[in-house]
């Protein structure tokens, strides 16, 4: 017979809880999704050399058995070639790059067809390609007699023109710039800068024949800006 005094139970340990097995697996894929566009990045970001794979590994901090690994499908996608140990971007990426500018234009479409019938003018999406500005997407009003036609294709310096130099105006500076007969003699345009899309450098400008009101229309120029921001954000 057993005097001793009794012992109260233990509380059962609690099990740790586990992950569903596609949780897991669904980190490991965006993890190795993340990593490989950091790698596409860092190809992207030298501006002279070739980075090498010991070079792309340092800067997107993995080994170089796994730079091997992260090339192996963005080559196989045309997206980056090797030539020996470095590594440039593939022609992929400029098939890519070719299905940006109608998404683009599909999507400013509605806003800019908006500020064209309410102004009265021809509104333009005008996107910089290094120096250059290009308009993208031209949107003519349907009820006036006369008015500004604006090729698309229509090229330039950034540094010309309200539509140049509404790309990079700072965000503390003004919220539109205008022009006068900078690009057409007899031409008056009033522009301002789309931002909160990140890596685009664009602006929404109106141009016509006669003086615009700054005042009134580039309050609708940025409005018309934020808009197509909205779009080409969903």
């Amino acid at each position: 017979m057993n005097t001793g005094s009794a012992r109260p139970d233990r509380e059962p340990t609690p099990e740790p809880e586990r992950e569903p097995a596609g949780a897991t697996s669904a980190k490991e894929s965006s993890l190795t999704l993340e990593r490989g566009l950091n790698l596409l990045q860092a190809v992207a970001d030298a501006d002279s050399e070739a980075p090498t794979i010991s070079d792309l590994a340092a800067g997107v901090g993995v080994s170089r058995a796994a730079v091997y690994r992260l090339l192996g499908p963005l080559q196989n996608r045309g997206l980056v070639r090797r030539e020996g140990s470095r590594v440039r971007l593939g022609l992929g990426v400029l098939w890519l790059a070719g299905k940006v500018v109608p998404q683009l234009r599909f999507a400013a479409l509605p806003a800019l067809r908006a500020l064209a019938e309410r102004v009265g003018a021809t509104v333009h999406l005008t996107v910089a390609d290094g120096n250059e500005a290009q308009a993208i997407a031209v949107v003519e009003p349907s009820w006036t007699s006369y008015h500004i036609s604006y090729r698309v294709g229509t090229r330039h310096s950034v540094q010309r023109g309200a539509a140049g130099r509404a790309v990079d105006l700072p965000a503390d500076g003004p919220k539109w710039v205008t022009s006068t007969g900078e690009l057409q003699p007899g031409a008056y345009g009033v522009a301002a800068p789309v931002r909160g899309v990140p890596g685009l450098r664009a602006s929404v400008g109106v141009v016509a024949m006669e003086p615009l009101s700054p005042d009134e229309v580039g309050p609708l120029v940025v409005q018309c800006c934020t808009s197509v921001a909205e779009a080409l954000g969903e």
